[in-house]
């Protein structure tokens, strides 16, 4: 993509953050007004519904004018475009009259503003860029209280990575070097790919690669030190990887606490758990991300001498 491109993009997302903010604001302090002119005044449940749509859109202009890069979460606006068309479609089924008028053109406007939010977000990603611009790169590092050979066993038998990776349902060895990787995606999808061992050094270092035809191409490597003072073992994971729908894919996701470098973060922190306790506790600083409906996966943290 090019500066102008980008520059461009930039200013069509400001300007509909701040179009979020306005129509936000007029929302949430006149949602019968607003419920009016869109021919929804007799319903009750989009009375009480239009305050949060308009909490969503000042949402929404908060992210596009807070941030240095705004075009890729306009994306978020599109997605709030498709649950007010969703609405909108079922209205006109039930109304009659005026309000059917104005729910007509009430969708008519939204449609309108979709498609300038799409436009807008296809030119974030931009036709221009290559296989190689669209990969992202994430780096973590945690130290754990085992010796250095034991953590370099637990992480070298993949089938153990879904117990602290949470983003990953299953890991499959298939010999000479090659695994079999399916991992969750973002609302609630799955993704799947081979991939082969690249470098193997026990106890020091195991770097990986995703085979061609994967469905999200990635690289990776762990490295294990021995930590200053005898404090155990220093784990240091590198990660390269090109996300579905490239950087814009990977905004959207960080809305639902599924960025990359986010889960890096949170797994390192299950995995030191895993050496050290024997499983994943919860407490009140539990690595769950944003994801509460995890936690029912976990007991309270107890005491180490307690009996599990």
């Amino acid at each position: 993509m090019t500066h102008h491109t980008k520059d461009s993009a930039d200013r069509l997302a400001r300007g509909l953050g701040w179009f979020s903010t306005a129509l936000g604001l007029a929302q949430t302090t006149a949602p019968r007004v607003a419920c009016r002119l869109t021919g929804l005044d007799d319903s009750l449940p989009a009375r009480a519904l239009m305050p949060a749509i308009g909490a969503r859109e000042l949402g929404h202009g908060a992210l596009l004018l807070g941030s240095r890069r705004p075009a890729p979460w306009v994306w978020t606006r599109v997605a709030g475009d498709a649950l007010d068309l969703t609405l909108l479609t079922r209205a006109l089924r039930n109304r009659t009259g005026g309000r059917l008028r104005r729910a007509t053109v009430a969708t008519a406007a939204v449609s309108g503003l979709a498609a300038v939010d799409l436009y807008t977000a296809l030119r974030s990603v931009g036709r221009s860029r290559t296989r190689r611009g669209d990969s992202m790169h994430t780096n973590a590092a945690i130290t754990v209280n085992r010796p250095r050979n034991e953590v370099y066993r637990y992480w070298h038998a993949f089938e153990n990575l879904p117990v602290f990776m949470r983003h990953l349902e299953a890991v499959r060895t298939e010999g000479d070097g090659q695994s079999h990787w399916v991992a969750r995606a973002p609302v609630k999808k799955t993704v799947e790919w081979d991939a082969e061992l690249a470098v193997d050094r026990p106890g020091e270092l195991i770097a990986w690669r995703s085979l061609k035809g994967a469905g999200v191409e990635n690289t990776g490597s762990v490295s294990f030190h021995d930590a200053p003072g005898g404090r155990g073992t220093e784990v240091r994971v590198e990660l390269g990887f090109t996300p579905p729908g490239g950087k814009a894919g990977a905004a959207v996701a960080r809305l639902f606490g599924e960025h990359p470098e986010q889960q890096i973060r949170d797994d390192l922190r299950r995995f030191k758990q895993v050496m050290e306790v024997g499983e994943v506790v919860r407490s009140e600083g539990s690595p769950e991300g944003t994801h509460t409906w995890r936690l029912a996966r976990q007991h309270p943290a107890r005491p180490h001498n307690e009996k599990l």
